[in-house]
């Protein structure tokens, strides 16, 4: 089931989303579409990251200080 909505773009981003449409075939709206699911994964999959380090850290699952000293020496710049 899909749903139909209304959104506001500025003069200038209307104008880029129809070249852009126009230069692979598509809608406006399969366009909006896409773009919206792929901002709506990205942002949930780095919410859910995010909300997953604060359970660790609230369960007190913290790296210890060798595992971290590990990380910097790995990528340590050498001269």
């Amino acid at each position: 089931m899909t749903a139909a909505f209304t959104i506001r773009l500025d003069d200038e981003m209307l104008a880029r989303l129809d070249a852009l449409a126009a230069d692979t075939d598509r809608s406006r709206s399969w366009i909006a579409a896409r773009a919206i699911e792929d901002y709506v994964a990205l942002n949930a999959w780095q919410i859910a990251r995010i909300k997953g380090g604060i359970a660790e850290a609230d369960r007190g699952e913290f790296a210890t200080d060798e595992d971290v000293q590990a990380v910097f020496d790995r990528y340590r710049t050498r001269a």
